[in-house]
């Protein structure tokens, strides 16, 4: 089982790195450029969930993940433009990587002993923080700030798969369907615009 953990790890880290290469090519970037929006997307949530519960920062023990960062922004910097949507693409691009990471963020938080409720929590940082940063920095709207679920797909994959874990549910079923559950809803929102309900002004009264 750790060996398909380890690689749907670095999968996610690939996808999301992907997701922040798309983003420098609409701005235009160098291959500098590629590379650093790669990176900070690939594996900033990861590192930022290391270093709250403790743990090695995952790149830093092991460099595959910056590799694979590298590695996705620089065949995106010569292939990007054959990519007629590429908007379309980071947005199913994004969705793998928080579906993905949502479990992954969950499991590791698991392993250090957290609580579920942390558990859950690291894995939304874990999938919705590195793209929170590639778009601060590159000044566009944060993803996780629109008003279809993103976030929320995250929490949804997270707890899916920390019920079953809890459960004692095989862990590669528990994956699974907290991938699918995750993958799903944040479907639906790309698809379907669906949207966790807004808060709606209303006029302030006199006294």
């Amino acid at each position: 089982m750790q060996s398909v953990l380890s690689i749907l790890d670095l999968l996610a880290v690939g996808v999301f790195a992907a997701s922040g290469a798309l983003v420098a090519s609409r701005k235009e970037m160098d291959l500098v450029g590629f590379g650093l929006m790669a990176c900070l997307t690939g594996v900033g949530g990861g590192t930022l969930r290391d270093l709250l519960l403790g743990r090695d920062v995952f790149w830093i023990a092991d460099p595959k993940p910056i590799i694979i960062c590298l590695t996705v922004a620089t065949v995106l910097f010569f292939t990007a433009h054959i990519i007629q949507r590429r908007y379309a693409l980071l947005l199913w691009a994004d969705g793998l990587g928080i579906a993905l990471y949502g479990v992954m963020g969950a499991e590791l938080a698991l392993q250090t002993g957290a609580n579920p409720l942390i558990a859950i929590i690291m894995g939304m940082m874990t999938a919705t923080f590195g793209g929170l940063i590639r778009d601060v920095v590159c000044q566009e709207t944060p993803l996780i700030l629109g008003k279809e679920v993103y976030a929320t797909c995250a929490v949804l994959a997270a707890t899916v798969y920390v019920a079953l874990a809890g459960l004692d549910v095989p862990r590669e079923a528990a994956v699974a369907l907290g991938f699918t559950a995750g993958f799903a809803l944040r479907a639906m929102g790309i698809t379907r615009g669906l949207s966790v309900p807004t808060y709606r002004p209303r006029p302030g009264r006199e006294y």
